[in-house]
């Protein structure tokens, strides 16, 4: 593996890093060494997390050995307390604490760890849902698993489990634990195996570890976050996929508090009373802890506040109560409920808790199942305990109180369905910096963000209310041939698309919306996403693309039925339930031969786009339709802005504060760049972005788009121009090498599979010739080349153009069981890390020093790549044993041979190269002549040697040699060549094989695109494929190109 020297880091990568992987980790190892805070974008399919990992554990091993029992490869033991020489002194590293938002992403991070060399102590933290092996409590959910896990660790019960107590005993009997990565599962099955509790197992192996791996809320939630035994001071605490971070810190310091709930929590304080003065009857004890005068307090308590509740004059339905934080202090006060009683209280609530579990579980025998006991009055402790934080309540001012008024539905189990208007007090959290700024009061270095779609990062920053020195949109790892980024200002008929409710309400928006996407179903191969900014926008569209009364044509078939018979059909459902039912019918109607693929209407900020990845021909388009403004009416919406615009008023500071308006208006950017990221997920994907909104047209509303779009994109004054240019892209994409060599790689997410699949052992050259030839064809279809075609008159040409499903469709349908076989697991895995890589991963440890070729930006400084994620020019150095071209293709099995069909030697040129080189540009002193003259010579020289070894013989070598050296050589032409070149040059070969042109102007056309500087190589290369009998005649047409081209 190499070894990258970063800031004076060694960092061990398993892979060449491009150089925006190396900017990346440079970023990281920054911010670790001048503890200071960093926001990181990245796109999907760069590396983030195995970039993240390797330069976070890198820099912690630099300050001492892991601490993990292994020897840590620098000659350092760790004493019997597993602490190397510095941490017994007392001066032990940080901890570093990598949380994400689901426990599938964890599993991927835990993945990722597996690929590389470091080997910290570590361990997963998951809740009960994950980690319980009770036969019983693991059928339970939430709080009742909870009180139910309780219940049966003590020991006065008859049905102690069994798995808690071994929990500590098997750590002090195995420490080597956590050594090797863990997943959830891997937990699960020691304990099954072994008898320990897998959830008190990792709680009691955190303690220990040098990285430790958390869903979200054990970081932002106050009761997971005072479970955590570990020493804040300089710690760092990574947040992946962190674009929802905000809105998830300001949800855990708030709460919704329904009549329901309340209603609920007063039946419970009634039974309290009840079962305690049951107890004092048959004990005949006056037991302090079962008072059933408290309890009593706490009903009459909590019946005042219901009261004080709906006793709150509410003006308007729409505008509801509202009130600044500090009310709810003036609200509990009329119940003689403050910060000291506050605490009483809360005992009160816990000691019913513990009444109501010990009640529910009862008079059970062995037999009895397990129910589990939920108890809603805990919730208002938690309630107390947020309002009362500490007994300090400056931080009211972050908060707004709000009750609004809605009819109670007729299921409501807690009001027996009276239908009764139900009223909900809200106490909301606007400043999500509030959860983070703890963690500056304990004392935290570093808060890592990273994400892949942060952008706009000013207002991400802002809202944090924290200084985030460090910062990164780095670009993605794509070239310009893989995307297509579009603004359609207008449909077919040339109405102007805009979704504000100005105009989305109208007919004609809907039919040229519709018209549209029939278009772009046709165009767009295999999988296409349409997002619509709201549920409402997209049942109004698909309610009226189904009714075909309104179409002013003569034709009685609907813009519905149009889309079906390009592509079927699937609507992203409201109810979560539905949700996996939808994505395994999408998936199932992309399989299905009869159509070119499916497209799923979905919502912006819904399931589809969050999480989910619709890799290679899962997605190859995404549609946005509008911009996805939060609902402006919504109270929490409108009491945001209005808190935003309260803060900026006083300006007494140069700092910039965010208005209200300002992230309003990000907050539709944000979930736009989410939508948009489904698709393009890796290196060798490839896709379009397609913006059905005029209002993407301008300047602020693309420079609120991801970085790594906005190089691309280009507003469309036609929509004809739409079409032909999308065309052209598609069928591009799928003749292009890196796209046909892409579509033969079995790819999983899996790098030790990806790589292990190395393209000279899956690479078939007559596969791609035959595919290849076939899209010549059919660009033969098409009109004129692209750019002698004017932008005005683009749309003349519709009528000749073939659209982009049909040309490949054939191809595509050769590979769909191979390709989407392994779709299916994309959903079950929210996110895919690293792509498949073309070379494998390096054997040695070859340390390369980036201090003089990178600055901090992450550019070079002498000469800058075509673009950042290119790889760094590498010599290949022939090793022993065969060539170059041999090692590439050495189980390949057809080869550029088959195309002569028995009319070239396949026998290969004896005499090897030294070396290959790289594509260096020659440079400015040397002479295209003194080039050629060489090349000539040298083919002169190789001639000689040939039938000095061969007399009078063309018999072919073995057929696995000269197949693996024709696989070799192809390629290197597709690397060298581009994607128009490439199609010519099969061409030639076909017209050969089929005797349709003679063999001199085939050799004259194959020399003259192979006499560039850097392909001089290709030209030496060829002529071991060239007959005896021809060579005289091939070598005649390189001196003639080249001296031409040198004149």
């Amino acid at each position: 593996m190499p070894i990258y020297k970063i800031r004076g880091i060694e960092v061990d990568f398993p892979y060449e890093a491009y150089d925006c992987q190396i900017v990346y980790m440079e970023k990281v190892i920054q911010s670790l060494q001048q503890e200071c805070n960093a926001l990181l974008e990245s796109p999907t399919g760069t590396g983030k997390t195995l970039c993240l990992l390797c330069a976070t554990l890198a820099w912690r091993k630099s300050l001492g050995p892991f601490s993990s029992r292994k020897s840590n490869g620098d000659g350092q033991k760790l004493d019997d307390d597993g602490l190397g020489p510095s941490q017994s002194d007392g001066l032990k590293p940080p901890m570093i604490v990598y949380a994400s938002r689901t426990h599938s992403q964890l599993r991927q991070v835990v993945q990722e760890l597996r690929r590389t060399n470091y080997r910290p102590k570590m361990v997963v933290l998951g809740s009960r849902e994950q980690l319980c092996i009770h036969n019983q409590v693991r059928l339970l959910h939430g709080k009742a698993q909870t009180n139910a896990c309780r219940y049966l660790r003590k020991k006065t019960t008859k049905r102690y489990c069994k798995h808690y107590k071994p929990a500590g005993e098997y750590l002090k009997i195995n420490p080597h634990l956590g050594d090797e990565p863990l997943d959830i599962e891997d937990l699960v099955n020691i304990g099954r195996s072994c008898g320990p509790c897998p959830y008190y197992l990792a709680r009691e192996l955190h303690k220990v570890v040098d990285i430790l791996l958390v869903p979200y809320n054990y970081l932002i939630e106050r009761r997971y976050k005072d479970l955590l035994n570990m020493e804040w001071r300089n710690s760092v605490l990574i947040f992946d996929e962190a674009h929802n971070l905000e809105s998830i810190c300001a949800d855990a310091t708030s709460f919704d508090l329904t009549s329901g709930l309340l209603t609920a929590c007063i039946a419970e304080a009634k039974n309290c009373v009840d079962m305690s003065l049951r107890r004092r009857e048959i004990d005949r004890s006056h037991d302090k802890k079962c008072n059933p005068d408290n309890f009593a307090i706490l009903r009459g308590l909590l019946l005042k506040l219901e009261k004080r509740i709906s006793e709150l004059h509410i003006d308007s339905k729409e505008l509801g109560f509202t009130r600044p934080g500090p009310y709810i202090y003036e609200l509990l006060a009329d119940l003689n409920i403050t910060s000291k009683s506050a605490n009483k209280l809360i005992d009160m609530i816990e000691e019913a808790a513990l009444l109501l579990e010990e009640d529910g579980n009862a008079d059970g025998g062995e037999s009895q199942e397990m129910k589990g006991v939920t108890c809603r009055l805990e919730t208002m402790g938690e309630i107390l305990r947020l309002i009362f934080k500490d007994g300090d309540t400056s931080h009211a001012e972050y908060y707004r109180v709000h009750v609004r008024e809605s009819e109670a539905s007729s299921g409501d189990s807690f009001r027996g369905g009276s239908g009764k208007a139900s009223r909900t007090l809200s106490w909301w959290c606007f400043n999500p910096g509030f959860s983070m700024q703890d963690f500056s009061r304990r004392g935290v270095g570093s808060i890592i963000l990273t994400s892949g779609t942060l952008s706009p990062m000013d207002s991400f920053a802002q809202e944090f209310k924290l200084e985030f020195p460090v910062r990164l949109e780095n670009p993605h790892v794509i070239s310009s041939d893989q995307i297509w980024a579009g603004v359609l200002p207008a449909g077919p008929s040339g109405h102007s698309f805009n979704s504000s409710y100005r105009s989305r309400d109208s007919p004609e928006y809907k039919r040229d919306l519709g018209n549209a996407i029939v278009n772009l179903a046709r165009i767009v191969p295999d999988g296409l996403l349409v997002f619509f900014p709201s549920y409402y926008l997209m049942d109004q569209c698909v309610a009226s693309w189904k009714d075909n009364s309104h179409e002013n044509s003569s034709n009685s078939t609907s813009i519905w039925e149009r889309i079906c018979r390009h592509k079927l059909p699937v609507v992203e459902p409201r109810q979560s339930s539905l949700f996996s039912l939808a994505i395994d019918d999408y998936m199932s109607k992309l399989k299905d031969s009869s159509t070119s693929g499916a497209v799923f209407f979905a919502v912006c900020r819904g399931k589809v786009s969050e999480g989910l990845d619709f890799t290679d021909h899962a997605g190859r388009a995404v549609v946005i339709t509008g911009l996805p403004f939060p609902t402006r009416n919504d109270p929490k919406v409108r009491l945001k802005r209005e808190f935003l615009d309260h803060l900026a008023k006083p300006q007494t500071s140069r700092a910039k504060v965010l208005t209200g308006e300002e992230w309003y208006d990000q907050q539709a950017s944000r979930a736009v760049n989410q939508a948009v990221g489904r698709v393009i997920r890796h290196q060798h994907d490839y896709g379009a972005l397609i913006f059905c909104d005029e209002r993407f047209s301008s300047s602020h509303r693309q420079s609120q788009v991801s970085r790594w779009i906005q190089p691309h994109m280009k507003c469309y004054s036609k929509f004809g121009d739409v079409v032909y240019s999308l065309t052209r892209f598609f069928q591009d994409a799928v003749r292009h090498p890196t796209m046909l060599e892409r579509a033969r790689l079995p790819y999983s997410g899996n790098l030790d599979q990806a790589n292990a699949s190395h393209p000279s052992e899956n690479f078939s050259a007559v596969k791609c010739f035959s595919e290849a030839c076939s899209d010549v064809e059919n660009c033969c279809k098409l009109p004129s080349p692209f750019n002698d075609v004017k932008s005005g008159n683009a749309s003349t040409h519709l009528g000749e153009i073939l659209p982009a499903n049909r040309s490949s469709l054939s191809a595509m349908k050769q590979n769909q069981s191979l390709i989407l076989k392994h779709v299916t697991s994309l959903f079950k895995t929210e996110r895919k890390l690293l792509p498949p890589r073309i070379l494998s991963p390096c054997r040695s440890s070859e340390v390369v020093t980036l201090s003089k070729t990178f600055s901090l930006e992450g550019k070079q400084n002498e000469e800058p790549l075509p673009f950042s994620c290119r790889k760094r020019p590498k010599i290949l150095k022939e090793e022993a044993g065969g060539s170059l071209c041999e090692k590439l293709s050495q189980e390949a099995n057809l080869s550029v041979e088959k195309l002569w069909e028995g009319n070239i030697s396949a026998s290969p040129n004896p005499v090897k190269q030294e070396k290959i080189e790289a594509s260096l540009p020659t440079a400015p002193g040397d002479s295209v002549v003194g080039s050629s003259s060489q090349v000539i010579s040298e083919m002169k020289s190789q001639t000689k040697l040939r039938r000095a070894a061969n007399p009078g013989s063309s018999s072919a070598s073995p057929v696995s040699l000269g197949e693996a050296k024709g696989s070799g050589f192809l390629y290197q032409v597709k690397e060298k060549l581009s994607p128009t070149e490439y199609g010519e040059f099969v061409g030639y070969m076909k017209a050969l094989k089929s005797k349709a042109m003679k063999i001199g102007p085939v050799l004259h056309s194959i020399v003259r695109l192979f006499s560039t500087p850097d392909r001089l190589h290709l030209l030496r290369s060829f002529k071991d494929y060239i007959p005896a009998k021809y060579l005289p005649l091939y070598e005649e047409q390189c001196a003639s190109t080249l001296k031409t081209i040198a004149l």
